[in-house]
């Protein structure tokens, strides 16, 4: 970071108003890099309380400290948030609605997921220039600023706590006076980021550990944390998209790959789903049908919620209970760890910004990799090709 980098603009920190988030988009060390490079910075009264930072360390690294929300937006160029503008039941309007023209808002919007496509509409028209942190790529230069492999370790970590707490039995193989009781048996579908740190704990907590996804070099990784893998059939070409991310499958595969895993799934006692496409809608792996087979008692936690989900059964944001399996579809389950999501989040959002801003000036150049990917809308258009897609604008 370069003396001055941030001069002349100011920075905007809301508190988080979806229920049960606890994260903050600045700690109190990034508030003083901004304010060092010559920004001022405007935060929300009692923003940094979930994560433990009181509104005097935010002070004393040189953050004003606004109790008027409308303010806060009023008066910053960038506002930094961690998850999608939403509806103030509190002030009885629209987060997008105290944005202005040209403002700037990073933080993960997800565009394509359904639930937001009204917001990213509402975004378009008050011709704010948003970018979503889920849209980085997955390349050496942005690995600094890659909030969803962070926030996706800390999700696969928390999900794997929330169905081993549900589950109404043992993980592990437990000895006792009148007899072994066996092992519980955990299946993680997506065997990314999040979906290995899944593994890694459920084999911690001594489940027996199953594990698919259509690309052979995630399987492996699977494989050497000691699942047994799934093999869902799927040839690697179909299945491997650019960066070696999964790619979105045709139907004829898509059907294929939910009869290859159906039968391990149904004999699972908890379901972890973790499988996306980037910036598309994730696949619907996990059918009503299975979950209706599955036991009484299992637990489910989908972690792709945030993109659609990959149970056709789950609701976003609800805990549900169908067929005696319950469904969990928590939407920000990083925001329950607080603590160590909120010290990575604010590192990466700080990475990612210092990026583009030069001398005081956003370059919004669609030309590098990392802003085509994550551009989302700008002067009243829609950039980003998983919303376009999804929304039918292509």
């Amino acid at each position: 970071m370069s003396e001055g980098q941030f001069r002349g603009l100011s920075f905007g920190i809301p508190r988080e108003i979806m229920s049960g988030e606890r994260r903050v988009a600045a700690i109190p060390d990034t508030v003083k890099k901004l304010v060092d490079g010559g920004a001022k910075v405007f935060f929300e009264k009692g923003a940094g309380i979930g994560s433990y930072f009181s509104d005097d360390e935010y002070k004393k690294v040189g953050a004003a400290i606004i109790d008027d929300i409308q303010k806060l937006y009023d008066e910053s160029d960038i506002i930094l948030k961690v998850k999608e503008p939403l509806f103030n039941e509190e002030l009885g309007k629209h987060e997008v609605d105290m944005m202005h023209e040209g403002q700037v808002l990073i933080t993960f919007l997800h565009p394509a997921a359904p639930a937001n496509h009204e917001m990213v509409k509402k975004l378009m028209e008050k011709k704010v220039t948003s970018l979503t942190l889920d849209g980085i790529p997955r390349i050496s230069r942005a690995q600094s600023m890659d909030a969803l492999t962070s926030m996706s370790t800390v999700a696969g970590y928390k999900s794997v706590l929330m169905a081993a707490d549900r589950l109404p039995k043992f993980i592990p193989m437990i000895g006792t006076a009148v007899g072994m009781i066996q092992p519980s048996s955990v299946m993680v579908i997506g065997a990314g980021v999040a979906g290995l740190q899944a593994i890694a704990t459920a084999k911690r907590l001594g489940a027996v550990v199953h594990a698919a996804d259509i690309r052979p070099d995630a399987a492996e990784h699977a494989k050497s944390l000691g699942a047994k893998i799934v093999e869902t059939g799927v040839p690697a070409d179909v299945a491997i998209g650019k960066g070696g991310y999964a790619q979105s499958l045709p139907k004829e595969w898509l059907l294929k790959e939910r009869e290859a895993i159906k039968e391990t799934v149904v004999k699972s006692d908890i379901l972890i789903l973790t499988a996306l496409v980037p910036g598309r809608l994730a696949p619907v792996l996990v059918t009503e049908e299975m979950v209706k087979q599955m036991k009484p008692g299992s637990a489910i936690v989908d972690v792709a919620i945030d993109q659609g989900g990959n149970c056709e059964l789950t609701k976003g944001g609800e805990l549900t209970v169908q067929y005696g399996v319950s469904i969990d579809g928590t939407k920000n389950i990083p925001g329950m760890v607080p603590i160590s999501s909120t010290w990575m989040f604010a590192h990466n959002i700080f990475n990612y910004i210092t990026s583009f801003i030069n001398n005081g000036r956003l370059e919004i150049d669609t030309s590098d990799e990392i802003i085509a990917s994550s551009l989302v809308t700008k002067g009243g258009k829609l950039y980003h090709a998983g919303a376009r897609e999804a929304i039918g604008l292509d």
